[in-house]
C-alpha cells in the first residue's frame, strides 16, 4: 500500500506516519529526513541542496522531485511507502504522477488531515527541536526525560522561531491557500480522504487503520 499524507503544520503527519510505519511495515519517507541523510552523507544530490539551503533559499522542486524518486525506487517490491507532507504544490503532485508511471506505481490513498487553528497552534507553540538530531519533542504530548535535552543523542533543545502563536496562524493561512489545489487534485482521482486530526495520535491512528480495512478492494 502506498500513501501520501497532507495537511497542515502541527496537523501529526510526521507522528501518524511513523505510527503506520511501524504497525503496516511500510516505507517512511520525509523530505525533511531524506534531505538531513543527503546532507549527512556529503552525496551529490545533499551538496547540490546545501547551496540553496546555506543561501536560505527554498531547495528547486526539480531537485526534491529527484530526491523522492531515488527513496521510492529504494521502496518499490517492499510492502509499499508513505510520503510524508510531500506533494507540497500541484506541479509536485504532476511530476510525482509521471515518476509512477515510469516505474509502473500508484498511490492508493491520500489522506488529507484536518486539524483546528486552536489545535496547530498548541502543538507548535509547545514544539522542541534537537539542534544536533533535529529530533521533535512536545512539552505537553512529548516531553523529554530531561528538560531541555534530546532523549536520543543529549542535543540541546529550541524552540524553532517561526513556533509562535502569529507566525503559526499565518503558516496555516499560506497553507490552506496553496493545498486546495492538491486537495481537488486527489479529489478528482478518487484517491483523496480527510481525517479529523483534532483527536490524540492513537485515536487518528485507530480512524485510519480501521478506513483502509473498509476501503479494502473485494
Amino acid at each position: 500500500m502506498n500513501l501520501i499524507l497532507l495537511g497542515p503544520p502541527g496537523a501529526g503527519k510526521g507522528t501518524q506516519a511513523k505510527l503506520l510505519s511501524e504497525g503496516l511495515g511500510l516505507w517512511h519517507i520525509s523530505t525533511g529526513d531524506i534531505l538531513r541523510e543527503e546532507l549527512k552523507a556529503g552525496s551529490d544530490l545533499g551538496c547540490l541542496a546545501k547551496t540553496f539551503i546555506d543561501k536560505g533559499e527554498l531547495v528547486p522542486d526539480s531537485l526534491v522531485i529527484k530526491l523522492i524518486e531515488k527513496k521510492i525506487l529504494e521502496a518499490k517490491g517492499k510492502n509499499g511507502f508513505i510520503l510524508d507532507g510531500f506533494p507540497r504544490n500541484l506541479a509536485q503532485a504532476k511530476s510525482l504522477d509521471s515518476i509512477f508511471k515510469i516505474y509502473n506505481l500508484s498511490i492508493d490513498w491520500v489522506i488529507y488531515f484536518e486539524a483546528s487553528q486552536k489545535t496547530i497552534v498548541q502543538r507548535l507553540s509547545g514544539r522542541r527541536v534537537c539542534k544536533v538530531c533535529f529530533a521533535n519533542f512536545h512539552l505537553n504530548n512529548m516531553p523529554p526525560k530531561k528538560e531541555n535535552i534530546c532523549d536520543y543523542c543529549g542535543g540541546e533543545l529550541y524552540q524553532r522561531p517561526d513556533d509562535n502563536e502569529e507566525t503559526i496562524k499565518n503558516r496555516l493561512r499560506v497553507y490552506l491557500k496553496s493545498a486546495s489545489l492538491l486537495i481537488d487534485y486527489y479529489e478528482k482521482q478518487k484517491k483523496l480522504f480527510k481525517v479529523n486530526a483534532d483527536f490524540n495520535a492513537e485515536k487518528v491512528y485507530q480512524i485510519l487503520l480501521k478506513t483502509f480495512e473498509e476501503k479494502k478492494p473485494n
